[in-house]
């Protein structure tokens, strides 16, 4: 089998800028990198594909190419389409919020990568009855009781209530006892026409 060096060539081409631009920053960049590392892999699959042929039909007396490696090609072309949609959405939605597309580093990633992580050894644990061992004792010491904590809270709504009740018992006593301290009226004050009656019964 005779194999294109110009073919060979295109794909070394192809593979290294590809790589080079998957490297930048710039998501567009990124998204021509993976176009041409899926260009240049359809040509790997040709390539290693064997001899041309005939096409590969039943009945053809001449030399039949290989179907196989023609099926990876068009699987190959519906995946980089497919990611290359999706990385073009990411690009227009970067660009519409931030008005760049340019990937800029995780502040918080920073952080945790430059910190020393030292992991301590996890002291050995008695085996117990259990399968965890004292772990599982511990878990069900410290869990809650869900009795215990309803049974609280509605300590704690009751007392509320009761302070509500006392706070509205002072506001009310004030007034009852301004209501009763209060100057009665006159009967003058009260009946008009009483008055007037009593006037005019004056000599």
């Amino acid at each position: 089998m005779s194999v294109s060096l110009v073919l060979v060539a295109v794909m070394a081409v192809l593979y290294s800028c590809g790589v080079y631009l998957l490297l930048e920053r710039s998501m567009t960049r990124v998204l021509l990198g993976f176009l041409l590392v899926g260009n240049a892999t359809n040509l790997l699959i040709l390539v290693v594909s064997g001899r041309a042929g005939a096409a590969p039909f039943y009945g053809e007396s001449d030399p039949l190419a290989d179907p196989l490696p023609q099926a990876f090609v068009l699987t190959s072309i519906v995946i980089t389409f497919g990611v290359s949609a999706f990385l073009m959405a990411l690009i227009y939605r970067s660009w519409r919020l931030a008005h760049a597309d340019v990937v800029e580093d995780d502040t918080e990633d920073v952080a945790v990568g430059r910190r020393d992580v030292s992991v301590a050894a996890e002291p050995e644990i008695a085996s117990d009855d259990t399968e965890f061992g004292t772990r599982a004792t511990a878990a069900v010491s410290t869990a809650v009781d869900l009795a215990e904590q309803e049974r609280l809270e509605e300590a704690e709504r009751l007392e509320m209530l009761h302070r509500f009740e006392e706070q509205l018992r002072r506001e009310v006593e004030p007034l009852d006892t301004a209501s009763l301290d209060a100057e009665p009226l006159d009967a003058e004050r009260l009946d008009p026409d009483h008055t007037e009656s009593t006037d005019g019964d004056r000599p």
